[in-house]
């Protein structure tokens, strides 16, 4: 298993979409306004393309279009001190095909707003990174930091 410098297991990238079929809920990263913009999403997989249902107005729908965007999913166990993250990045476009709508409308993919959420916005990853944290130190307590003063 190779580990990148801070020690983290580096997962390859079928792996990493393997893990994209597990949680229902990523972020996207994008640019609005000239500026970072990131934003939770539900979506669901085709092949290895994130699939993302949104209004035709909203600002995602807008910044996506033809965009170069990333994508990111993780988990944590907060007990174990456990967890792993993927991100991708890749070309974003809206789906203007309506064969290819139809189709994408068959995937479990269901707004969690109300509102309208007919656009679907497909990301076609051309780099994918993950890494899982397999183990993490307990964190010092009082007594391991009382004699670490600097004074």
């Amino acid at each position: 298993m190779p580990l990148d410098a801070g020690g983290l297991e580096i997962l390859g990238d079928d792996e990493c979409l393997a893990l994209l079929q597990t949680t229902p809920v990523g972020r996207i990263v994008f640019t609005h306004q000239a500026l970072p913009a990131v934003q939770p999403v539900n979506y669901a997989m085709d092949g290895a393309d994130v699939i993302i249902r949104t209004s035709p107005g909203s600002k995602l729908a807008a910044a996506a279009r033809s965009a170069v965007v990333a994508f990111e999913i993780d988990d944590y166990d907060a007990r174990s001190r456990t967890g792993w993250s993927v991100v991708l990045v890749g070309q974003a476009r809206r789906v203007d095909d309506p064969a290819e709508a139809a189709a994408l409308a068959g995937l479990d993919l269901w707004p969690w707003v109300p509102g309208g959420r007919e656009e679907f916005i497909r990301i076609s990853p051309r780099l994918c990174s993950g890494r899982r944290i397999l183990t993490s130190p307990a964190p010092a307590g009082p007594a391991d930091r009382a004699g670490s003063s600097s004074r």
